[in-house]
């Protein structure tokens, strides 16, 4: 359900060399860099980087540093990591900027499978030669900590459902959303870190039951800062990620003025995933397309290389 696939009759060598022509000429050539880099999967983006080495004896990423600036040069660079490089690299750069990008590390430990977890630590490990749960240890505090360390042990239990628990889980959550002790927000971001999706929606299930109201709005009432931001997106994610991410495109775009790092982020971490399907929610819940709201508020070539990622076509606008 991404937007952007594998190119068919693709040629690696002839790609490499007409991103050589273009980055090498007087003024670098924008437009062929967004047609080639958006319109290639990312295996095929790292072969191309592959020939660009062997023709070029140079790496293309640098190059691509090199001769590009701002925000478009923060897409074609993010296009050319590999799925879980760009997740360490957009980790580490939350963790170890000026200012702790919470919001950043919400939206990746939130959101990935184990597997993906498991993968993104890898390449962190590789890339800065730094933990990253040590990372997080010293860079974030409180229950926030907590609950980001737990989600990056990757320990979340896969296709196990035992409805005879439920009961109990959503018990456990309503009297955390009741106590807020220090006890009851480490046994609720336990449940919601470790448990199954399958179990996590038998709880949410049974938690509107036992107390009326949807667990969502019950954390919003109970909690607040980072933690309360984090609970919610986990819950968000178990449901239905492409509404999660579509809420949070919305937010980037009409919120902040524009959160260009937000943006660029999803929409390369989704393209090969669901982004057609976040496309779908945010039309639905919003009622323009994000074709239409990326064309309004991003402009020169950092907007068509959005778009291409974006993919879309008249009407959508």
């Amino acid at each position: 359900q991404g937007t952007i696939f594998p190119a068919p009759n693709f040629n690696p060598i002839m790609d490499a060399q007409l991103l050589g022509g273009a980055l090498q000429g007087i003024s670098c050539e924008k437009d062929v860099l967004i047609e080639i880099l958006t319109q290639r999967c990312n295996s095929q983006r790292l072969m191309i980087a592959e020939a660009y080495r062997d023709m070029y004896g140079r790496d293309l990423i640098t190059d691509l540093k090199e001769n590009l600036s701002h925000h478009f040069k923060e897409v074609m660079v993010g296009l050319m990591y590999p799925p879980a490089s760009y997740d360490a690299h957009e980790l580490w750069h939350a963790l170890k900027g000026v200012d702790t990008e919470e919001k950043c590390l919400i939206d990746i430990l939130a959101s990935r499978s184990n597997t993906e977890i498991f993968q993104m630590k890898e390449a962190y490990l590789m890339q800065y030669n730094t933990d990253l749960q040590q990372d997080i240890d010293s860079e974030t505090s409180g229950h926030f900590r907590d609950t980001l360390m737990n989600l990056a042990q990757g320990t979340r239990m896969e296709g196990y459902a035992d409805p005879s628990t439920a009961a109990q889980d959503a018990m456990i959550l309503w009297e955390a959303c009741q106590q807020k002790t220090g006890e009851h927000k480490n046994m609720l971001q336990m449940i919601l870190c470790n448990r199954s999706p399958q179990q996590l929606w038998m709880v949410f299930q049974e938690f509107q039951n036992i107390s009326g109201q949807d667990i969502v709005d019950a954390i919003n009432e109970c909690y607040d800062g980072y933690f309360q931001e984090l609970l919610v997106a986990i819950v968000l994610c178990i449901r239905d990620k492409p509404s999660y991410f579509a809420y949070r495109l919305y937010n980037a775009i009409h919120d902040f003025g524009f959160h260009n790092k937000t943006v660029i982020r999803i929409l390369i971490a989704r393209s090969e995933i669901d982004l057609m399907n976040i496309r779908q929610r945010y039309k639905e819940r919003y009622g323009k397309s994000l074709f239409h709201d990326i064309k309004h508020f991003a402009s020169g070539h950092y907007e068509s290389a959005l778009l291409a990622i974006c993919a879309g076509d008249t009407e959508d606008y």
